[in-house]
């Protein structure tokens, strides 16, 4: 046996192992309170990359879900207001065939005064359905400018929204200030020739927005640049298409679901600028329209139905997924804490005993002394 005090041998080593199973243990300790087999990159860099790319998909996943179903909420209420109006024109068709009998000829005044009412009702329905501020069912949903449109606020000034599809809206404009303008919109629209003239539009500032609401027209212009060079022109709808609902966590065209509703007002159901019952004749002959109408509607209602079924479709994918990819998320990063708590048992069975070991081994010098006695 050699003896030596300059370096004591023993007690580094015995400190070096209860260095790393004092590491070990604290570890587990972090492992155990915080639940995670993973805590930072050096933990495991590979795990840590391939699970932070799940938390984000699974996140994205989640909203996707929401997407659905508010798209679905969108179109419940959608169909409710269908609904009704699907009501009104089984009225209608009743009040048509009593129209059309000899025996209501005394009447006809009072039933076409009825129908008459039914035809605003059915309008002032179409023209209100909404959500979140977004027309549903008056030909605005989904419209977006013409490419042909000559109105700088949709090249690069802002843009504009609720048009009506096929419809040319003229804009004048005056400037009446730095910035600031004058601006008269009309267009000839359902309910005849309407013109809109709103005073005094200020430029929005740096960076900022401005909206102004065009409200007797049902259009929203929101401005993103100055206003002292805008010029006359129109603004041109194109036809509605498909409005996008993101349902996936991608930018492609199979994590987006096209839905696009119907125009169902008066005039597009077929009923044109009003509906006559005066006579048995035009009762015989509205008696069509009304089957027309119907047939229409059921035809729009059928299509959210549909769109509904595929939304469903996508929202049981989507629960699927998320819970699919929150396992696969759980094996990487998640603690075993059966596992761990077998470790950290171990760990603390060794820090005790490398810490008595370190006792001994530094005692271990002194029997030097018994050399001098």
């Amino acid at each position: 046996m050699s003896l030596r005090i300059q370096n004591n041998v023993t007690a580094l080593n015995a400190h070096k192992n209860l260095a790393l199973s004092d590491t070990n243990m604290s570890k587990s300790l972090e492992r155990l309170s915080s639940g995670f087999r993973i805590n930072r990159a050096a933990d495991d860099a590979a795990g840590l990359a391939i699970t932070e790319q799940m938390r984000a998909d699974i996140a994205s996943y989640s909203m996707a879900s929401r997407n659905v179903s508010e798209a679905n909420s969108l179109l419940q209420v959608a169909e409710g207001a269908m609904s009704q109006i699907s009501d009104m024109l089984v009225r209608l068709k009743e009040l048509s065939t009593q129209a059309a009998s000899a025996n209501a000829s005394s009447n006809l005044s009072k039933i076409d005064s009825e129908a008459d009412q039914i035809y605003s009702e059915i309008n002032r329905i179409a023209n209100s359905a909404e959500y979140a501020g977004t027309k549903l069912l008056n030909g605005t949903f989904g419209v977006n400018v013409s490419a042909g449109s000559t109105f700088t606020a949709a090249e690069g000034r802002g843009t504009v929204s609720g048009l009506e599809k096929n419809v040319t809206y003229t804009v004048a404009s005056v400037s009446s200030g730095a910035g600031i303008i004058d601006m008269t919109i009309s267009a000839t629209l359902g309910s005849g020739r309407v013109e809109q003239k709103i005073y005094d539009i200020a430029a929005p500032a740096a960076g900022s927005t401005k909206q102004v609401s065009f409200d007797a027209l049902g259009l929203t212009i929101t401005f993103t640049s100055d206003l002292s060079s805008l010029s006359d022109g129109t603004i041109l709808a194109t036809d509605a298409t498909a409005a996008q609902f993101q349902v996936g966590n991608n930018n492609t065209s199979d994590d987006r679901i096209g839905i696009t509703l119907g125009s169902v007002t008066a005039t597009d159901l077929g009923f044109g600028a009003g509906i006559d019952l005066t006579t048995a004749t035009s009762a015989q002959t509205m008696l069509k329209t009304v089957n027309d109408a119907i047939s229409y509607l059921n035809n729009q209602r059928g299509g959210i139905g549909a769109a509904q079924n595929r939304l469903n479709s996508a929202a049981a994918t989507l629960a699927t997924t998320i819970e699919n990819t929150t396992a696969a998320e759980s094996v990487i990063k998640d603690v075993d804490m059966a596992a761990e708590m077998t470790t950290f048992t171990k760990n603390q069975v060794l820090v005790q005993a490398g810490t008595a070991m370190l006792a001994q081994a530094n005692s271990s010098p002194q029997l030097v002394l018994s050399l001098f006695q």
